[in-house]
């Protein structure tokens, strides 16, 4: 699975990258030259979507979701799993419902064949991104399952803003 971990990881980097490019020149095109590109917006909210999309199945791998677990740290560590275990049951099942609605609506806008505004692509080309990206962050939460269920992890690992924010302030005080 590495390789996907870096394709998740260059996709994201590609997608922030094009989109800051194509807003810059956009920029320049419009307030020097009075002229520009008339798909830079929408080509810039495809590459967007496809960094949101990626990237919530990124988040969910290296624990970068924000989450309420002040509770559940506090739980003693078989309690803990066993809680981490239901929260990502619930997440997959989410998921799904969320991956078949996707599906239904691309399906949809394919039988019904429109195009993007300013772009000669269909529709439903760019709008597959979402069950593409649901699609990889379930399988991050079944590899999150499997590390529950293993005993490899006894909780979820989440972001913990307050601590990152300690360790800032400490280094700060260091220096």
């Amino acid at each position: 699975m590495r390789w996907l971990d870096r394709l998740e990881e260059w996709l994201v980097v590609l997608m922030l990258t094009a989109m800051t490019a194509l807003t810059f020149v956009q920029v320049v095109l419009r307030y020097v030259f009075n002229s520009g590109f008339t798909w830079a917006l929408e080509m810039t909210t495809i590459f967007f979507a496809v960094m949101i999309f990626v990237g919530i199945s990124y988040g969910v791998r290296v624990g970068a979701h924000i989450g309420v677990d002040a509770l559940v740290r506090l739980m003693p560590s078989g309690v803990r799993r066993a809680t981490s275990i239901v929260v990502v049951l619930l997440c997959l099942a989410y998921a799904g419902i969320v991956i078949a609605g996707s599906w239904t609506y691309v399906g949809k806008m394919r039988m019904v064949g429109v195009e993007l505004d300013d772009l000669p692509i269909p529709v439903w080309i760019v709008r597959a991104i979402m069950p593409f990206g649901y699609a990889l962050m379930t399988l991050r939460f079944v590899q999150v399952l499997w590390a529950l269920v293993t005993g490899k992890s006894d909780s979820l690992h989440l972001a913990d803003e307050a601590a990152d924010a300690m360790k800032l302030k400490a280094q700060e005080d260091a220096a």
